[in-house]
């Protein structure tokens, strides 16, 4: 028997960067529906849930076929915790008779993660023996290259021979590119978050790791979009 799964959008509508961001167009639709059409067209997920304290996000949501919990103002604030309204979520949840196994949270700043990639990272947390799973990007240059202030100088956050070291001889990084995050029910009430004990990555583009903070970032994902790559 197939598990239950829910794909969890938060979308709260305070955003410094680009206000009114979740439903800014881009290509002409609103950012959210790239993230709930990918949803749609997945071969596992059963619920499409939108978490959002904006009524304007969640008509938006609702129309595009989503199912809405509404976000106390306590939990959309600037410095409210993401795990508290997943959790809070999930709660709501069961009152509308959803009872999901497995969570799939997917912010809806990354709209060139495809369907293929969500299914292709549950597939991997499904064979495997982890506690969750998180997409990941290459990091484009080695950390052991940053540098901070110590006074108005510029230093090596690490050992400075890792600094000096060619980019072949450092160990390949990653980075979070905040697209897909996949964990157990179980798991999320333990651990209160995705990064576990047992986390496998799962590995995407740079092309399909766009994250839309600023207005850059939505003209870059644009111009993908135009240049006639099929991502959804």
């Amino acid at each position: 028997m197939k598990p239950e799964i829910l794909a969890l959008i938060p979308a709260r509508g305070g955003s410094k960067g680009i206000p009114k961001k979740n439903i800014r167009l881009l290509a002409g639709r609103p950012l959210i529906y790239y993230t709930i059409h990918a949803v749609q067209e997945s071969k596992y997920i059963h619920h499409i849930v939108v978490s959002t304290d904006d009524d304007e996000i969640a008509n938006v949501a609702k129309y595009q076929g989503a199912t809405i919990i509404k976000r106390p103002i306590e939990l959309a604030r600037d410095d409210s915790s993401t795990m508290d309204a997943i959790l809070h979520a999930l709660e709501q949840c069961e009152f509308q008779d959803i009872h999901p196994e497995i969570v799939v949270l997917l912010q809806p700043t990354s709209p060139l993660r495809t369907s293929t990639d969500i299914d292709s990272a549950l597939e991997l947390f499904m064979q495997s023996k982890c506690d969750s799973v998180i997409s990941v990007v290459e990091a484009s240059h080695p950390p052991h290259w940053n540098m901070v202030l110590k006074g108005s100088y510029l230093k090596p956050i690490f050992d400075e021979k890792l600094f000096k070291r060619r980019r072949q001889d450092l160990p390949q990084t990653y980075g979070p590119n905040g697209a897909i995050y996949i964990a157990s029910v179980a798991t999320l009430k333990n651990y209160h978050s995705f990064n576990c004990p047992k986390t496998k990555p799962y590995i995407m583009a740079d092309e399909k790791s766009i994250d839309i903070d600023n207005e850059f970032d939505l003209f870059f994902a644009e111009a993908l979009m135009k240049r006639g790559r099929d991502f959804h």
